[in-house]
């Protein structure tokens, strides 16, 4: 044994455990969710299995890398400014504080910090599906200024999710209006099944509307609104239970698809 050591990272919500050299180069990583042991030097197959012996769960598959797909390609050819996946939850507000932060003391809350907290919320929510096989796109931009808060991508399909920061205020829905507290009813329901359309042009795929409530009070539905599934945060989770949409390559193809900016210039 040369002394390879064992240490573990997440690439795309996926636990890899890399084999290293004394000088830092990796030979082989170890991919549980696909069983596979990826060799890059095959003089250090024995090294390799060795190191990552008391970390193999069963039967697994050794040989070179696989050969990078046509969605793993195109990511690779990406230009970072046309990226969307590095895209924080809530980023065209985070990016308009910093610009305009204003004024330090507000009679009322700065309603841009509470549309923030509430993608952030359901940001989060989103990213903890990673793992399930879902990928998330935050903050992608829309032609004239639009944009969709969330896109999700996964088994059960594609959803364009809309947040909407309702805290401890009670939201009655009556299509296409929604109603906060007191205040007057907008038509939001129009703009999230138009959101929904727009993605699902952009993609040739179908793409269905979520609007999460985040924190409300009480919530009065009157009559199930159309194309348009109305969930509190804490609901989120159910959509990693939906499967039988999507295969792992198609999930994959679309989210490189979605990440690029360009895909989004013309809808």
């Amino acid at each position: 044994m040369n002394g390879a050591r064992v240490v573990p990272a997440w690439r795309h919500g996926r636990e890899r455990l890399y084999v290293c050299l004394p000088d830092g180069r990796n030979i082989a990583w170890y991919d549980r969710d696909a069983a596979r042991v990826s060799l890059l030097a095959d003089d250090h197959r024995a090294d390799a299995l060795e190191a990552l012996g008391p970390f193999l769960t069963g039967p697994v598959t050794v040989g070179p890398p696989p050969v990078p797909t046509p969605a793993e390609l195109a990511r690779l050819s990406l230009h970072p400014d046309d990226d969307l996946a590095p895209n924080r939850p809530g980023e065209a507000h985070l990016i308009a504080l910093d610009r305009d932060p204003g004024p330090a003391h507000r009679l009322r809350p700065d309603p841009r910090r509470r549309a923030l907290a509430a993608e952030e919320a359901v940001g989060e929510a989103l990213d903890r599906l990673d793992g399930a096989g879902w990928r998330t796109l935050h903050s992608v931009p829309l032609p004239g200024g639009d944009r969709i808060h969330h896109l999700l991508i996964g088994p059960g399909g594609l959803f364009a999710v809309h947040a909407l920061y309702a805290r401890r205020r009670r939201v009655e829905v009556a299509d296409p209006f929604v109603a906060l507290g007191r205040r007057a009813p907008q038509p939001l329901l129009r703009r999230v099944r138009a959101d929904a359309d727009r993605a699902s042009h952009a993609l040739t795929a179908e793409v269905r509307a979520v609007l999460v409530l985040v924190g409300p009070a009480d919530v009065s539905v009157a009559v199930p609104p159309r194309a348009v599934r109305v969930l509190r945060e804490g609901e989120l989770a159910g959509l990693a239970r939906r499967g039988g949409v999507l295969k792992p390559a198609d999930v994959e193809a679309l989210h490189a698809m979605a990440r690029d900016r360009s895909t989004w210039t013309r809808v």
